[in-house]
């Protein structure tokens, strides 16, 4: 665990937020992260009695006999997958909270620390520029992701957030639409508030043939149900910091931690892999920061993300397999005209 010598009151606010969490949580004798984890595996556990019950009364009504035992096998397998899965997501929080620390998750969300006019903000956060009207573009596999940043704001918890749409397409259909909630910070810190995550299915024989909203799994908002807001991006991040990036209990758990504030091409063989180097080199001089994403509700997954001041996230990666999402279009800078096609 890091050791910082630096006075939280000198620094900015996310970064005092991140360091009064690890200084504190070293120091919490009631282990609390620990605690809530623990008790997300019991009711992880719960859950999976009430999905077997459920599965049960399924297999129940079936009317043919060899139907009847291969649900029950399906069910007896999945049941244990389950389990097995609730025990990695107990060993996927406690490695986060050793990484944040024993103290409770309660991030000052004060109206009075964030803006209320993002045409005028008060600090821009060059590696998370939310203009209004700022739009990316991306490709990754047979998808294509466009951001826009909307005309829209939504006052949470006294707090003035940018409504930003995700669109997911694939094959030229919608399969995810998300509103997500920004709110920056005075001192550049863009928090996480929320989001409405609609994922859309196209069911084969349906006449006629559109997506339909089949659930909105991963959807919170601060101050609803016990959600906090996570801290998304650091105004000035410093490496070796992880945070939480959102909190919704057994719903949305992101974390990151802060690779490099100055990759480029070249600085770091392990953070190269899988980066297209004509792609880095156009976007970043030394300058652009690195994190590594990930969520203990998918133990074992992580991503690394790569943001380019004054153009924003540029690729995302994999390092597991490679799956890469690149950026391939935008209108923020004029270096979005020279972006090379994956």
């Amino acid at each position: 665990m890091r050791t910082f010598q630096t006075p939280s009151t000198m620094l900015p606010l996310g970064v005092a937020v991140a360091m009064t969490v690890l200084t504190a949580g070293r120091s919490a004798a009631g282990g609390f992260c620990s605690s809530t984890a623990r008790l997300q595996a019991q009711a992880c556990e719960k859950e999976v009695d009430d999905d077997t019950d459920t599965g049960r009364a399924i297999c129940l009504n079936l009317t043919d006999e060899e139907e009847r035992a291969e649900c029950r096998n399906d069910l007896r397998e999945s049941r244990q997958e389950e389990l097995t899965l609730c025990r990695e997501q107990l060993g996927a929080r406690r490695d986060l909270c050793d990484l944040i620390g024993e103290d409770r998750y309660d991030p000052d969300f004060d109206p009075a620390h964030f803006d209320t006019d993002f045409s005028n903000p008060t600090a821009p956060n060059t590696h998370f520029p939310l203009g209004i009207g700022n739009r990316w573009q991306y490709v990754g596999g047979d998808e294509t992701i466009t951001i826009e940043v909307l005309a829209k704001t939504k006052l949470i918890d006294g707090v003035t957030c940018v409504v930003v749409n995700d669109l997911v397409e694939a094959d030229g259909e919608a399969i995810e639409d998300t509103d997500d909630w920004f709110a920056l910070a005075k001192n550049g810190d863009v928090y996480y508030c929320g989001e409405i995550a609609r994922d859309f299915e196209t069911f084969d024989g349906d006449m006629p043939a559109e997506p339909e909203l089949v659930e909105i799994e991963g959807s919170f908002k601060a101050g609803r149900d016990g959600d906090k807001p996570g801290l998304l991006f650091f105004g000035t991040p410093v490496v070796g910091v992880s945070h939480r990036q959102e909190w919704s209990v057994s719903n949305a758990e992101d974390a990151a931690t802060i690779l490099s504030t100055t990759y480029g091409y070249g600085s770091d063989p392990e953070l190269d892999q899988f980066v297209p180097q004509d792609l880095a080199d156009l976007l970043c001089a030394g300058d652009c920061v690195v994190i590594r994403e990930f969520s203990p509700i998918s133990p074992g997954e992580f991503e690394h993300k790569y943001f380019a001041p004054g153009v924003g996230k540029f690729l995302e990666v994999k390092p597991e397999d490679g799956e890469a999402t690149q950026l391939v279009a935008c209108n923020v800078d004029p270096k979005c005209a020279a972006l090379p096609t994956p």
